[in-house]
This record gives C-alpha cells, structure tokens and sequence, in this order.
C-alpha cells in the first residue's frame, strides 16, 4: 500500500523508513496514521530442462526453510536486474528468458513489493557469492515435487504458497496447473 505524497519520514532505520500524516477520519476528526516503507524483494522460479530450482536458505534467527531464490532490491535498481543479479549470487546461474509472475502486496502496513519472475533454461556460468548471512543449498525438484513443496508448512512465500494451493484446489485444476507449467518451462 503506497504511502500518501504528504506523508513526513520520522525514522530512518537500515531496512525500513516509518512515515506519518494526518487522516481525515469519517467523524471529521484527525487522527496519525502510520506506515513503514522497505525496499521491494524480487523472487525468482528458475528452471533448467524439466526441473525447478528451489533455496532450502538458513539465514541468523531464522530457521532453516524452502525458498525462491531472491533476496532485497538495491537502490535505483529496477525488480528484473535484482532477479538476475539474485540468481547469479545465490546460485552461480543465469537465464536469457524472463517472465514477470507476479507482482505481490502482502502487508496493507507496509509500502512493499515482492516480485516473482520465471528464469527459463538456465544455465551455469560460476558458483555462488552468498552474503555472510546466508547458508543456500539448491536443490532441484521435478515441477510435481516443487507444487507439492510449495504447498508444504515449509515454504517461507505464503502468499505464493497460497496461489499454488487455490490452483491446486480449484474446480478446473488440471487445467491451471497444466497451464501453469508450460508457463514455467515454455
């Protein structure tokens, strides 16, 4: 949720600015309103031959988890260069075939983006480059085991956890998900 241009920064911290500013409420008093802003995180599916990659990452104070490869939008950045610039860092790989999935809001809170892109037919160019906070292992799933991984309380992305379920679960299932595997292979 985008943060109104009028709004004032009161708190620069390392991650995340808090800004404030009066709101009009329906009784015709004022009250502060409040909301944090962070930079976006881009998640990339990457794909080779007929297998998807997935992060099984561990990271200080978090436990170990299954994960898209991805990680914080550097400033003036723009979301695809982040996705390639994640993909070659965490994993050692590139793609010449990009796909924005989709474009995710999930805290009403917090002025925040997560996008997902698809990286087809990707290839190894090196090793890995993790920060010094990072512990990744790539593992890689058949498009049937990523689904069901997915699907599984040990996914860190819930809301695309939760797109996955709703297709699975829909009425014309067989058809979204067979849809949505030639979308991610091509």
């Amino acid at each position: 949720m985008k943060i109104p241009e009028h709004a004032k920064k009161v708190f620069e911290g390392t991650i995340f600015g808090v800004y404030q500013w009066q709101q009009k409420m329906f009784d015709g008093s004022e009250e502060t309103f409040e909301r944090l802003k962070r930079p976006a995180t881009v998640a990339v599916i990457p794909t080779m031959g007929s297998s998807v990659l997935i992060s099984e990452e561990e990271q200080p104070l978090s436990p170990k988890c299954f994960t898209l490869l991805g990680g914080r939008q550097e400033k003036d950045e723009e979301p695809l260069a982040c996705g390639k610039r994640e993909l070659v860092e965490e994993a050692g790989l590139v793609s010449d075939d990009w796909e924005l999935l989709r474009v995710y809001e999930p805290v009403s809170k917090i002025d925040w983006q997560v996008y997902i892109f698809i990286a087809r037919s990707c290839r190894k160019v090196g090793e890995q480059k993790l920060d010094a906070g990072e512990r990744i292992t790539i593992k890689e799933l058949s498009f049937d085991a990523f689904l069901d991984l997915v699907s599984s309380k040990d996914f860190f992305e819930t809301e695309f956890a939760a797109d996955i379920m709703r297709m699975r679960l829909a009425s014309d299932a067989s058809t979204q998900v067979e849809k949505f595997q030639k979308q991610l292979f091509g």
